[in-house]
């Protein structure tokens, strides 16, 4: 297959079958017996009942999974014509399924997706997770339907989620993203995305599959790529996302490392593009925002505070290296024991993140050590966002995140006049 991307000769047979398709749907996969194939009836049903006429595959990339995942795959039935509520011929979902080779993670299962896509000359594209429980037929109508009908090359998801969930996309990637780029995405890491054919056959050429991108960062850089490159930009709401959710003091140190990582690389690959962007512009919405129940969050605030603080007495020789002297200072100062209330400002976070940017394009110390140093202050953050906000509704909760944005979007001068 051209590229350099390798294929299983049953599936390049399958392929050569199927000649080319409209739409496509991935669902990248590993041991997810357990749920897989609520995930791939959904995709059938919403292929089937909102794009009739067109011809339709679904490709399940898979790691190499131990749990019978490809057999749940092999032997799902897609949607009956009587559980499809159309008066009118269908055409046929067809499966395609397929192991990815290259670097261990969910970039690799994307960029067999993305080659199997262009081999079809897909016109439209989704991904999708394949362990979602809150997954219906209506999202395909929303991640392809703007690809189809109204010529949009990228549909970022939008979802209702607990106010204390997504600490990392609401702190981090989705401000720091919104004033590089200029664009209202907010949630930039959603994990389902939509995606045209020529997008997708734009990836393909990028040189990262060899890179942490394919380990991880997929998602934040596919939107970023999007973004940065000129592609038409949108959001579609899809309800709520149920997953399994983590205390974000407890479970989400690798992943900050990881998402951070990609974010940071990217603004060196895209320095030229984000330097000139002032403010930031809403991109189109679809689907009908409503509330939706959402399963609850828990939070050790205790735990978090803990952590910064034990990270002030034991991490100042390293956070000299990558803060500013006054932001050190003021980061230091939060450690006050005659304080009532911890509280983590807004102005100082942007400049501790900003900071931080800079220290890695620079090279202040090993990228991966720079990083987890940073933990210790994220969970200081989220320590002090979950205090401020512990008996807010959702919409002053994410009032106060659309003030750090703005806050990110005040402050770029100062990134930017360092970054030299």
């Amino acid at each position: 297959m051209k590229r350099g991307v390798p294929l299983e000769p049953h599936v390049e047979a399958r392929l050569r079958e199927l000649g080319n398709v409209d739409l496509l749907v991935g669902i990248p996969s590993y041991n997810n017996a357990d749920t897989i194939a609520h995930v791939v009836r959904a995709a059938a049903t919403g292929l089937a009942k909102y794009f009739p006429d067109h011809r339709a595959v679904i490709v399940n990339s898979d790691g190499g999974s131990k749990d019978g995942t490809a057999e749940v795959v092999a032997q799902t039935e897609l949607a009956s014509p009587s559980a499809v509520l159309v008066s009118h011929p269908v055409s046929p979902v067809h499966k395609i399924l397929t192991p990815y080779h290259g670097i261990p993670g969910k970039g690799s299962a994307f960029r067999t997706v993305f080659a199997i896509a262009d081999r079809l000359k897909a016109k439209a594209c989704a991904v999708v997770d394949s362990d979602l429980r809150s997954i219906t037929p209506e999202w395909f109508e929303l991640l392809l339907g703007p690809i189809v009908s109204r010529g949009f090359d990228y549909v970022a998801p939008m979802y209702l989620r607990h106010r204390f969930d997504g600490t990392i996309t609401n702190s981090i990637v989705y401000p720091l993203t919104r004033a590089l780029y200029g664009r209202e995405v907010r949630q930039p890491i959603g994990g389902e995305f939509g995606f045209s054919g020529r997008l997708a056959s734009h990836y393909l050429d990028k040189p990262v599959w060899e890179t942490d991108v394919a380990r991880f960062g997929i998602d934040i850089w596919m939107t970023t790529t999007a973004i940065a490159d000129g592609f038409k930009v949108c959001e579609s709401f899809l309800g709520a996302k149920i997953h399994d959710a983590k205390d974000p003091g407890a479970d989400l140190a690798a992943m900050l490392v990881q998402v951070v990582s990609a974010v940071f690389d990217l603004m060196e690959t895209y320095e030229d593009r984000w330097k000139n962007v002032e403010g930031a512009e809403d991109v189109p919405l679809f689907g009908f925002p409503h509330g939706v129940g959402l399963e609850p969050v828990n939070v050790n605030v205790g735990r978090m505070v803990g952590i910064f603080r034990q990270g002030v007495r034991d991490l100042g020789e390293v956070w000299a290296r990558a803060l500013e002297e006054e932001t050190l200072d003021r980061v230091c100062a939060l450690d006050d024991p005659r304080a009532e209330t911890f509280h983590f400002p807004d102005s100082l976070w942007v400049r501790v993140v900003y900071d931080f940017a800079l220290a890695y394009r620079r090279g202040a110390l090993n990228r991966e050590q720079l990083l987890r140093s940073l933990v210790p202050l994220y969970l200081g953050r989220t320590a002090s966002f979950v205090i401020a906000n512990m008996d807010s509704g959702a919409e002053v909760v994410e009032e106060s995140i659309r003030a750090l944005a703005e806050e990110f979007v005040r402050e770029k001068g100062y990134l930017r006049e360092r970054w030299k």
